[in-house]
């Protein structure tokens, strides 16, 4: 029998300014700790090793894609082994004809939508940060994006994985056939569990066939309410759009702070609409267009050709640099029924006021994911207590409404707290007795999710 490994066979980050861009994540006070290791994957053989030898040694693994995680799944853990795959970044295989593409988890989210779209392919999944996340990040918090109100998130494109579980254990789930139903699904299993089952090596995704350049409506509303009327009536469309994203009135004013981006002053809503259908664009956006206006809408801008429609998304697009511009903040991500999207932007709004808090709410409206931004000043622990407790009431709120904790950036740590909330102590029971099936010494990511 072979005797379990003492020494890490792989090489380990030496440097340790290199190290430590590696110990924390985009999440709200990640702190690197004292002791841990880093090893880049750069090839299965390296997981397969880091794996076999955590296990036998009861060290904590950390998977690890871009560290763009907002909830703190991979920050580093005391005395640990951060595993990080950005070198794993090799696309294999792209089948027009099958409808799938092979590819490492290192690979971003924009090269591979770009690689398949020079095979007249299109891979749907687009989260805002899809310049710089990898697909295996995607796959471990089932990442959405601008464009799930259509399309879906990662895991209606995931057809099949190759995982590494603790001890070295390479397996397959899944199957890269249009159709299969062999055994459970441990493909949907995997997706979106953060890397506490195991280390995602290869994802297989599904394809499908290019849609025409995007068209553009923008909508401005001097009411919640007219807002809310447009979304439902675009929701009931037989042809739904491809993007439907709301900026509320502290999102259009940091927008505006930014640059002129052309939105008024006294503006309660903006509502970005499009469509990608093809042979239909414009005919779709002209229709979303009369219904916005029949909802309400105080003025209406349809693009004429995909440049315009670029100008008026770029309001949107800038919403992001804005709010980095304000300073610290939560970032939150709660899903409420789409009928209730506006309670929930009036609730924040509430709390806003109540609180002395600057809260931005804005998101995916097409499918009711909102983004909340909870700013607080950094110097001033009392204002950071404060929008940790309103970052608590927002929670509350949308599990209130029927909703979930996280729509699309996952659990991690910072929302630990409230799973078993959404889940109930039962459903958490069984889940850690599936985490325990897979990886019985508990060393991946430990502390994330479940707790344990």
């Amino acid at each position: 029998m072979t005797p379990p490994p003492t020494v890490l066979a792989v090489a380990t980050v030496s440097d340790p300014d290199v190290k430590a861009g590696y110990a924390t994540d985009e999440s709200v006070g990640a702190q690197a700790p004292e002791h841990f290791e880093v090893v880049r994957a750069r090839s299965l053989d390296d997981v397969v090793e880091v794996m076999r030898w955590a296990d036998a040694t009861g060290t904590p693994v950390v998977p690890q894609g871009a560290h763009s995680s907002l909830t703190g799944a991979s920050v580093a853990i005391e005395g640990g082994v951060v595993l990080n795959t950005e070198g794993m970044d090799s696309i294999t295989t792209i089948d027009p004809l099958e409808g799938y593409a092979v590819a490492g988890p290192g690979v971003l989210n924009k090269a591979l939508k770009d690689a398949v779209a020079a095979e007249g392919m299109f891979y749907p999944p687009d989260p805002a940060s899809s310049a710089f996340c990898t697909i295996g990040g995607n796959v471990a918090t089932n990442a959405g994006g601008l464009c799930c109100v259509k399309y879906g998130v990662t895991g209606d494109y995931v057809r099949a994985l190759q995982v590494v579980l603790p001890g070295g254990e390479v397996i397959r789930t899944g199957h890269r056939t249009a159709k299969g139903v062999a055994g459970l699904d441990l493909t949907g299993l995997f997706v979106g569990s953060e890397g506490t089952l195991g280390v995602v090596t290869e994802v297989t995704t599904r394809l499908i066939p290019a849609p025409d350049p995007a068209l553009t409506v923008l909508a401005t509303f001097d009411s919640l309410d007219a807002a809310s009327a447009a979304i439902v009536a675009l929701r009931r469309e037989r042809h739904l759009p491809s993007l439907v994203e709301l900026l509320d009135r502290a999102a259009i004013a940091a927008v505006q702070a930014l640059a002129d981006y052309g939105f008024p002053d006294d503006c309660e809503a903006v509502l970005l609409v499009q469509s990608d259908r093809p042979g239909h664009t414009s005919e779709d956006v002209q229709r979303y267009a009369g219904l916005l206006t029949d909802a309400g809408a105080v003025d209406v801008a349809v693009a004429d050709d995909p440049a315009e429609a670029d100008l008026l998304l770029a309001g949107r697009r800038a919403l992001s640099p804005a709010l980095e511009a304000e300073g610290p903040r939560y970032l939150e991500d709660v899903c409420v029924p789409v009928g209730r999207l506006v309670d929930l932007i009036r609730e924040g709004q509430r709390i806003a006021a109540e609180r002395g808090l600057e809260i931005v709410m804005a998101g995916h409206a097409g499918d009711g994911n909102l983004h909340p931004s909870i700013f607080f000043d950094a110097a001033d622990p009392a204002s950071r207590e404060r929008a940790h407790a309103a970052f608590t009431l927002i929670v509350d709120a949308a599990l209130g409404m029927g909703g979930t904790i996280t729509g699309e950036h996952g659990v991690g740590s910072l929302k630990a707290p409230w799973l078993p909330r959404e889940l109930g102590d039962p459903m958490i029971e069984r889940q850690r007795a599936i985490k325990a099936l897979f990886d019985p010494r508990g060393i991946l990511n430990p502390g994330r999710v479940y707790w344990s």
